[in-house]
């Protein structure tokens, strides 16, 4: 049992999401979402280099000398797996651990809309999940590939960095694949999938022209594709996949993505306020004929309002799903305000509501 497991199964105790181990600090861990020290000596250096290069495999140490930092996972046999970042700050060595549960929650068991489950049925086409780092994203992915596993006769291969949930091979064949270790980069494998048969691609970062490149193209030649980006709206996720291409090209990629966009779920985590745990609040675009129109015709601006009209497709708006959680009593009006699009529409349940600076 290596030194640093300890942490790992006092962080799995108190329900905690994340560890942090840095040189001349105690250890923090951070439960539903706010951080709290663990009553333990302040970290020396050198004691934690040690106790982080016990768990790292030896290239990955390697790499860490070189670059100064690293990305891996780490797992502990019938306890969880842990997404491990090693990195070098003023003060010495530093270590953030994401815990992965080992058991996947389905759709149903987080509480996703029923029409998130559905996406798993398709046939063919792009659906990307975003928001910000730590908003669930790997999870609610984790759920509808999940699903399809368990309903679908089909082969699904995972690119990720570094492998977080590992589904077990069931009415689907399932095959995970890390870069760094089966394969030099996300663009290299995400090529060399499309000549391994596979029917549901998952790329975990879609983080690069190339690598969007080639997941729009195996989503309009047949593959049904999953991947991730870091915004905060799904007509931002448009905007964003299509800005990356140069300026000369747009116009075309914008007929692609129309074509082999079918869904974009944009989410955000709040801290439970009736219980312990957290919730996830949901934009759900679903990308009918207008919507596609609207992508190729440069309007993505009318995004938005095509989502307040397509409630009866399963369309949400952020701002509807948080009022949603509100009224369940799930999450707290200060929490509501701060993380919503649409400030006046929360400001009327703050008992002192805020002079927010950004909006004088």
């Amino acid at each position: 049992m290596a030194k640093i497991d300890a942490f790992f199964q006092l962080m799995h105790d108190q329900g905690a999401s994340d560890l942090h181990l840095v040189s001349g600090q105690q250890p923090v861990i951070r439960i539903r979402g706010e951080m709290e020290r663990i009553k333990f000596d302040v970290l020396n250096n050198d004691d934690l280099k040690a106790m982080l290069y016990e768990i790292a495999p030896e290239h990955k140490i390697k790499h860490f000398e070189e670059t100064g930092d690293v990305d891996f996972a780490y797992e502990i046999p019938s306890l969880a797996r842990y997404r491990a970042n090693f990195f070098q700050q003023k003060f010495g060595v530093a270590a953030v651990f994401r815990e992965i549960p080992s058991k996947i929650l389905s759709c149903h068991e987080l509480g996703l809309p029923p029409v998130i489950a559905k996406l798993a049925t398709l046939p063919r086409g792009l659906v990307l999940v975003t928001g910000p780092t730590g908003s669930g994203k790997s999870t609610t992915l984790a759920a509808i590939i999940d699903e399809a596993n368990r309903n679908r006769k089909d082969h699904i291969i995972t690119i990720e960095d570094p492998i977080e949930f590992v589904h077990q091979s069931a009415s689907c064949i399932v095959n995970h694949r890390e870069v760094g270790i089966h394969t030099k980069t996300f663009t290299a494998a995400l090529r060399g999938a499309l000549r391994e048969d596979p029917d549901i691609i998952l790329v975990g970062e879609l983080r690069d022209l190339e690598t969007i490149s080639l997941a729009v193209e195996a989503a309009s030649t047949g593959h049904l594709v999953f991947g991730t980006l870091h915004t905060t709206s799904a007509a931002k996720t448009v905007d964003r996949i299509i800005e990356v291409f140069p300026s000369e090209t747009q116009m075309q990629i914008r007929s692609t993505l129309a074509d082999g966009i079918r869904a974009v779920i944009s989410q955000v985590l709040f801290k439970r306020a009736d219980k312990k745990g957290r919730c996830a609040a949901l934009e759900i675009l679903i990308a009918n004929s207008a919507v596609r129109n609207l992508i190729r015709e440069s309007k993505t601006f009318q995004i938005p309002s095509m989502i307040q009209t397509g409630k009866k497709y399963g369309m949400q708006l952020l701002d509807d799903g948080i009022m949603d959680l509100y009224n369940k009593g799930w999450i707290t009006a200060d929490d509501a305000y701060m993380k919503c699009n649409d400030k006046a529409k929360f400001r009327p349940f703050l008992k002192f509501p805020p002079t927010d600076f950004t909006e004088v």
